[in-house]
């Protein structure tokens, strides 16, 4: 680890707390600087931390006066966009919470400056980051289910965060359901080329926007990803994970969002019968990194220094972005839109 990373924080929120704890356990990083808009929050961080750093409410300042060479975005995301482009024309790296932008054309432009810059710009995508999705990745590489040719979730919680979200037009697919696309993109290998979304808010809903959606994507690869979700949803809660049924030609796997991970396959693929005999085994664990955030963190951290695009770099990150806003589009049409 010869590379120093010095950091600055923007935002100043319950979420950075995870970003600095990480920092606390590398070596080869520091954090040279804290900024939001509400000073007093960003010093009452500090103090929490015990960071003797200096406060700042612009983050071209920040930067200016810290020589940092790497910002965590962990502002609200209606502040992204600001935020990563200054930190890019800067000349810093950016590390940053989903989602890129709030609009497509802002994530667009966000990956051009980053190319034009030359700096990277990863995005928190924490949910790719568990033992078991890798493993059931892992499992599918290895042909385990054949071809996949179906993918489908169930999401269903009734969070009161108070807050941004509650006022947000498209809090369920803008705010979380980008985390399922993207496990659902990590699973397939493949991009969305076309989605039909309905989105609605439920009777007894505490949100302003539509907290619940049922989508359709069709991907690239000739498989078919349903999503079934609703922030607004008492009772019998799945996991935020969701709960995931993936079927394939030679059986399927059920992955229930937490740690139970199986498979019922095939076991005479030539056989005749009305209904084939099937064999249940459970998926064991492959993953070895660490889990959530630490283990994108250490993902990000890694392709900086080898001078690589991280897993997660906005490149990638954008097609997840192309799900989100396409599901939008097609339910303010009531039509299926293509990618």
């Amino acid at each position: 680890m010869s590379t120093k990373h010095h950091i600055i924080v923007g935002g100043c929120g319950g979420m950075a707390n995870v970003w600095l704890d990480y920092v606390e356990q590398r070596e080869n990083a520091s954090i040279v600087g804290l900024v939001d808009l509400n000073k007093e929050a960003a010093q009452k961080k500090a103090d929490q931390r015990n960071l003797h750093v200096p406060i700042f409410t612009d983050i071209a300042t920040a930067i200016k006066e810290t020589g940092a060479n790497l910002v965590f975005d962990v502002t609200i995301p209606a502040a992204h966009k600001q935020v990563v482009t200054t930190a890019l024309e800067a000349g810093c790296h950016v590390f940053g919470e989903k989602p890129m932008a709030e609009s497509l054309n802002d994530a667009l432009e966000v990956k051009k400056i980053a190319e034009r810059t030359g700096r990277t710009y990863s995005v928190m995508q924490n949910r790719r980051y568990l033992k078991e999705i890798r493993s059931l990745r892992h499992f599918l590489e290895r042909d385990g289910l054949g071809k996949v040719h179906t993918v489908n979730v169930d999401f269903y919680l009734g969070p009161h965060f108070g807050g941004f979200r509650e006022q947000m037009d498209h809090p369920l697919i803008v705010d979380m359901a980008i985390h399922t696309f993207d496990q659902a993109r990590y699973i397939s290998k493949s991009n969305a080329v076309s989605v039909y979304c309905h989105e609605f808010n439920p009777t007894g809903s505490w949100y302003n926007g539509n907290a619940s959606a049922i989508c359709i994507f069709e991907m690239a690869d000739g498989s078919v990803f349903t999503f079934r979700g609703s922030w607004a949803a008492e009772g019998f809660r799945t996991s935020w994970n969701g709960d995931w049924r993936i079927i394939g030609t030679k059986g399927t796997a059920k992955w229930d969002g937490f740690d139970h991970l199986t498979t019922e396959i095939v076991k005479k693929p030539s056989d005749t019968a009305f209904l084939k005999e099937t064999e249940q085994s459970t998926i064991l664990n492959s993953w070895t990194g660490k889990e959530e955030h630490a283990g994108c963190l250490d993902e990000m951290f890694a392709a900086l220094e080898e001078n690589r695009q991280a897993e997660t770099d906005c490149h990638d990150n954008i097609h997840s972005m192309k799900m989100v806003f396409a599901a939008i589009e097609s339910a303010e049409k009531g039509e299926k839109v293509y990618l």
